[in-house]
């Protein structure tokens, strides 16, 4: 039913995925949902079923991906549970909300919102690449927290991506956080926040998907495939974030950010 190269492609997904979520703390939905996009385009799927199955996929594979690695990351900072936790619940309800939102915009919307917000992260994370820890601009409290769980969890929900890259950068930048702190917050945060987003989009894709095994429009096809390569790599790569210094984290941050912005509003082909 599927060319060898689908499940070709489904595995290198898997490894980048689970590499940037276990490194960055990024949920890898940044790279999974456009490199699905684009698996699934060509093998002929129409592109508006495309991105929403996309989008779905990413969600559903990134909650245990980051799981991994925020297992692994609470083994060397018992501090960043309370944080992580108490931002993903109020993410939950934002995911939920983006992911009903999003199943009614086209295809192209997304594409463009999508890379407009990776732009501007990566903007200002390049912008403080070489502060090793910012002065806190605004206080960690309960409505901060509520403010940026939910609106970074609606951005979950809409774009598929976990919301680790535009939390890392709003903790990073705002709060002060260091790197390696900001990336194991946002590893429980991810996989917190995006259950919310995925019920959404199982819901709204139930009985209209026409995609071979999927429920809603969730794709049981790339879940496990990715899975099975993006977990174990996710936990390997966890490890290996807290060997690297926090600014060669930024620069690879920032790089793999900028590719997928530029690929998503077709600045290249």
């Amino acid at each position: 039913m599927f060319p060898v190269e689908f499940f070709i492609g489904l595995i290198l997904i898997g490894v980048a995925a689970g590499f940037a979520s276990g490194l960055l703390g990024v949920g890898g939905g940044f790279l999974m949902v456009p490199l699905q996009y684009y698996l699934l385009q060509h093998i002929g799927v129409e592109n508006n079923l495309a991105m929403l199955i996309s989008l779905a996929t990413s969600l559903a594979i990134i909650i245990p991906t980051t799981l991994t690695g925020a297992y692994r990351h609470t083994r060397k900072m018992d501090n960043i549970l309370h944080n992580g936790i108490r931002l993903g619940l109020f993410g939950v309800f934002g995911g939920l909300f983006g992911g009903f939102v999003a199943s009614s915009l086209p295809s192209r919307s997304l594409e463009i919102i999508f890379g407009i917000l990776l732009l501007f992260v990566c903007i200002n994370n390049i912008y403080s690449i070489n502060k090793e820890i910012q002065k806190p601009k605004i206080s960690f409290n309960l409505l901060s927290t509520a403010i940026i769980g939910l609106v970074v969890g609606f951005l979950s929900g809409l774009l598929g991506i976990g919301g680790g890259v535009f939390l890392i950068a709003i903790l990073t930048i705002f709060f002060g956080f260091p790197m390696i702190e900001s990336i194991g917050t946002s590893s429980i945060f991810i996989s917190l926040t995006a259950v919310g987003g995925l019920v959404s989009y199982i819901i709204s894709g139930w009985g209209v998907n026409t995609f071979p095994f999927s429920v809603g429009y969730v794709s049981l096809i790339n879940l496990i495939v990715i899975c099975m390569f993006s977990v174990p790599v996710a936990n390997f790569s966890a490890k290996l974030a807290h060997k690297m210094p926090e600014k060669k984290l930024k620069i690879i941050f920032s790089i793999l950010v900028v590719y997928i912005s530029f690929k998503m509003l077709g600045i290249f082909s």
